[in-house]
């Protein structure tokens, strides 16, 4: 027996595969692994097969090419099987990715000795992005080359993820609310109704510096909205504004059978508004005090700061019977951190250098929805549930 590798390349027309597969059989030829793209209507089919020796029935094979006016080319290569080798995803995202951005990418995971199986293009807009399945190789290296990659090309977005039965299952989704659910920050909002707009950035500002801590802002913050009533609450609601993507995002999560939880150190008024909103299971943040239709300055219940997220994100996948490692988690603040290192999968979405160091990957586009190419969902599967079942 011997081992021969079938290159078909051609105008994709149908019924290509079917006659290729009874050719081969016809030569009793064992087939041993397949694999087939089409681009641009461009085809290229790789077919392994094993057949006998002295076996000169591989002219059929250069007869169907000739027939199909096909590209047939045929390589004897080792019987051995390919050696398995722990296999990841690198996932590129960018407005652009231009040649020069995608030569640095590769470079890079060259330069860690790991090797580029497969390429997948998963969308062109909002985003151009590739998935790039490799085996091989040190992946701490590659990953540390990634990142040097990412950091001088700013416009293109790196992620790296073990390629496992974990990165398939991702079942839970929590997200941070301001500045990447929305692209408001609510105190903010609240603030301008207030008329004390800069005072409240003042000690955002302090809170940021290290000088004042988290609860004690956000109490020295809530303090000065003392008054504030229902009318101002519902002003403020009209602001806000979703991040581009956002209903996408959780509409897809929904029809993918991903439970999504929001969780934001804001405000319940708007959380649980939002919650209805886009169909998202779970919720927890801040509650404010109101007395007579009017806001008292006060916070009731517990604070929800950097602790009570991470813990958030345990208590919702225990609930919904989810292992933490099949867990994602997004956000882009230092009250993140926690939840973002503890998930299964961590994504730093527009956020602090400080963030993104933590995080398992980090995006920079502006589109939430973008953070489904790290799930492995492309644009053509969102437009085709779209199609099928409009919200």
């Amino acid at each position: 027996m011997h081992t021969v590798l079938v290159r078909v390349s051609g105008a994709d027309e149908l019924g290509i595969s079917a006659e290729l597969f009874d050719v081969l059989a016809s030569m009793d030829a064992i087939v041993l692994d397949i694999e087939q793209v089409v681009v641009r209507r461009r085809l290229s089919l790789d077919v392994l097969i094993e057949i006998e020796d002295g076996d000169d029935a591989l002219k059929d094979l250069l007869l169907f090419g000739f027939k199909r006016n096909l590209q047939i080319d045929l390589e004897e290569v080792d019987d051995g099987p390919t050696e398995y080798r722990q296999p990841y995803v690198i996932t590129l995202i960018g407005e652009v990715l231009t040649p020069s951005e995608l030569n640095a990418a590769t470079i890079a995971i060259a330069n860690g000795k790991g090797n580029i199986d497969r390429i997948v293009r998963l969308s062109r807009y909002p985003v151009m992005s590739y998935e790039l399945s490799v085996s091989g190789g040190d992946i701490g290296k590659v990953r540390e080359n990634l990142m040097n990659v990412a950091s001088s090309h700013a416009s293109m977005d790196v992620a790296i993820q073990p390629l496992n039965l974990s990165r398939r299952a991702k079942r839970l989704v929590v997200l941070d609310v301001d500045s990447t659910l929305i692209q408001d920050e609510v105190i903010d909002l609240l603030a301008a109704q207030a008329g004390c707009l800069d005072q409240v950035a003042a000690i955002t500002q302090l809170a940021m510096e290290g000088k004042i801590e988290f609860g004690e802002a956000l109490r020295q913050r809530v303090a000065l909205l003392s008054g504030l009533d229902e009318l101002a609450l519902e002003r403020a609601w009209r602001e806000l504004t979703l991040t581009p993507g956002a209903r996408t995002f959780c509409r897809t999560l929904g029809r993918l059978g991903y439970t999504t939880a929001i969780v934001s150190g804001g405000f319940t008024i708007f959380t649980e508004r939002l919650r209805k909103e886009l169909g998202i299971k779970h919720g927890r943040a801040n509650q404010l005090e109101i007395l007579d239709g009017r806001l008292t300055g006060k916070l009731v219940g517990p604070l929800v700061d950097r602790q009570a997220k991470a813990a958030f994100l345990h208590e919702v996948a225990e609930i919904e019977g989810v292992p933490i490692e099949q867990t994602v988690a997004v956000g882009d603040g230092a009250n993140d951190l926690d939840m973002l290192s503890q998930a299964g999968l961590g994504i730093a979405f527009n956020a602090k250098p400080i963030v993104r160091d933590v995080a398992n990957a980090s995006i920079g586009v502006p589109y939430l929805d973008a953070v489904l190419f790290l799930l492995g969902v492309t644009r053509e599967e969102i437009e085709a549930a779209d199609s099928l079942d409009p919200v």
